[in-house]
């Protein structure tokens, strides 16, 4: 079911990820775990700690315009994929 969730939104579990701990401070990277009822996004840290954070606050690495990866908020790639579902219906 968690997987699912995930990949409602574009994500898969255990993917790679990063986030910033406050505003303005370095990015730290992680791991995907699940997608909370609230919308959040629980992820573990390089030091294995659970942290849920709104999907603006995470990056996650995806094809950019000329195929390079890139890093995008998960926002945007949660927005990417619904509406792919739409051209696929």
């Amino acid at each position: 079911m968690p997987e699912r969730t995930l990949n409602a939104v574009g994500l898969r579990l255990g993917e790679p990820i990063r986030f910033r701990r406050n505003e303005g401070g370095r990015w730290i990277e992680g791991k995907v775990a699940r997608m909370e009822a609230d919308g959040s996004i629980t992820l573990h840290d390089p030091d294995g700690a659970a942290r849920s954070l709104r999907p603006e606050r995470v990056q996650v690495r995806r094809p950019a315009s000329r195929g390079r990866l890139a890093w995008k908020t998960v926002s945007e790639v949660a927005v990417t994929w619904e509406q792919l579902d739409l051209f696929e219906s």
